[in-house]
C-alpha cells in the first residue's frame, strides 16, 4: 500500500490508556455503567430520554476521576450533565461517585469526544461545554494534538445554544495562551471577561485537590469562558 492509498487517521488529542481497574471499579463498569453509563453508538443522543426530562444540558469533556464533575452536578440538581472520558478507571470512578451520591442528573460516556460531538449531538443542544485541564501537549511538536484548535472550536460553536458557554480551564500557562489565540478569532465567539483575557474561577468549578496543590506551590490556573454569540 503506498503513502498515498494509507487511509487517513484523525490527529488524536489524547493517549488511550485502559490503566487497571480497582475491584470497585470493575463492578461499577460491570453494574453501574448500564444504569448510568451512554454505550457507544452512532444515533443521535435523545437527552430527554436519557434523563427523563427536559433541563439545561452540560458537556464536559475528559473529567478524569469525575470527582469535580459529581461535585458540580450534586451542586445543580437543576441542570443535567454529561461527561466523556476515554480512562477506564476514571469512568469506574466517577460510576461510584454517582451512586453514592445518588445523583439522577449525571451520566457517563467512555467514548472520543470529537466522534461523540460530531455524530451523535445535535446541533444547538448544549447550554454549556467544560474542558478542564485537558492534556496541555507541552512539547512544541506535539502542539497540533491539543484539543482546542480552529475546527474543533467551530465543532462545539454549531453544538451550543445562542448565549451557551465554552469554559476551559488549565494549569499550563503556554496552553492558556494557546486557547485565548485560538478563541479571540474564533467566529461567533466573545470573550465574557472585561479585560479580553482569563476570568477569576466561577464558584461552579470546585477547587480540585491537585489545584490546591498547585497554588501552595504557587502554580497559576488560568480559566476561559466565551459565550456563543451567534
Amino acid at each position: 500500500m503506498t503513502e498515498a492509498e494509507r487511509p487517513h487517521r484523525a490527529i488524536r488529542s489524547y493517549t488511550l490508556r485502559q490503566g487497571r481497574l480497582t475491584p470497585a471499579q470493575q463492578r461499577a463498569m460491570d453494574e453501574l455503567f448500564p444504569r448510568f453509563g451512554v454505550p457507544c453508538g452512532e444515533t443521535p443522543l435523545d437527552f430527554a430520554t436519557i434523563f427523563g426530562r427536559s433541563a439545561p444540558r452540560v458537556l464536559e469533556i475528559g473529567f478524569g476521576n469525575g470527582d469535580s464533575l459529581a461535585a458540580i452536578a450534586q451542586a445543580h440538581p437543576d441542570i443535567d450533565y454529561l461527561g466523556i472520558e476515554v480512562h477506564t478507571p476514571g469512568v469506574g470512578h466517577l460510576l461510584l461517585r454517582i451512586e453514592e451520591l445518588a445523583l439522577t442528573n449525571l451520566r457517563v460516556m467512555r467514548d472520543d469526544a470529537v466522534e461523540v460531538l460530531t455524530r451523535r449531538i445535535a446541533d444547538a443542544s448544549l447550554d454549556a461545554v467544560y474542558l478542564f485541564f485537558a492534556d496541555p501537549w507541552p512539547k512544541k511538536r506535539h502542539h497540533k494534538r491539543r484539543i482546542v484548535q480552529e475546527e474543533f472550536v467551530q465543532l462545539l460553536r454549531r453544538k451550543l445554544k445562542i448565549g451557551g458557554h465554552f469554559h476551559m480551564a488549565t494549569d499550563w500557562e503556554d496552553y492558556a495562551r494557546h486557547m485565548l489565540e485560538v478563541m479571540n478569532v474564533a467566529a461567533g465567539f466573545r470573550n465574557t471577561s472585561p479585560s479580553g483575557d482569563y476570568v477569576p474561577r466561577p464558584d461552579y468549578r470546585p477547587l480540585t485537590k491537585f489545584e490546591q496543590r498547585g497554588q501552595r506551590l504557587g502554580h497559576g490556573v488560568w480559566d476561559l469562558i466565551f459565550e456563543r454569540i451567534d
